[in-house]
């Protein structure tokens, strides 16, 4: 008796449904696109974090200290010094011996965008139900990797929800 060529058997889903990615396989060079968009945000989320980090000590604090920003931040105080001489060599900080650290107009500049995007991916994440805490958390990594256009849907969002709120009270 011949059998009939056996086809893969593929992964079923809830209700008989075949599992597979939403928009399928992507073309390499899309692919690409995203992989390189990925890395550059990682590569970036350092800076962000610590222009953040100093430009809340200076507004709370009248200044940011190395020390104190490596308690923020839970690294090192060594580790604080070779990420800020490397931040001193991309134009966000300005620091002298002894002195506390400064954030120049870029820094400035970059610190203000972080705690944007920040805000808004918090609010996002709270309008959806999210507790605080865990939203807190959540948010300190989403804000690097979403782009503008979803940040500008996100804020939508929250404006439509704080909008369906008032009414409601």
């Amino acid at each position: 008796m011949r059998h009939a060529k056996q086809m893969p058997r593929r992964q079923m889903g809830g209700e008989g449904t075949p599992l597979s990615p939403p928009m399928g396989l992507l073309r390499p060079e899309t692919q690409a696109n995203i992989q390189r968009r990925t890395r550059s945000a990682h590569g970036e989320e350092r800076s962000q974090d610590y222009v953040e980090v100093i430009a809340d000590l200076i507004d709370t604090c009248g200044e940011a200290r190395a020390i104190e920003i490596a308690r923020r931040m839970g690294v090192t105080h060594v580790t604080v010094i070779k990420t800020i001489a490397r931040m001193q060599r991309d134009g966000f900080v300005t620091t002298r011996p002894y002195r506390s650290i400064f954030l120049t107009d870029q820094g400035r500049k970059l610190a203000e965008e972080a705690r944007r995007r920040h805000a808004i991916v918090l609010g996002f994440l709270i309008a959806l139900g999210v507790k605080p805490a865990t939203a807190a958390v959540d948010a300190e990594g989403i804000e690097h990797h979403v782009s503008e256009e979803t940040l500008e849907i996100f804020s939508r969002f929250i404006r439509k929800n704080k909008k369906a709120a008032a009414s409601a009270d």
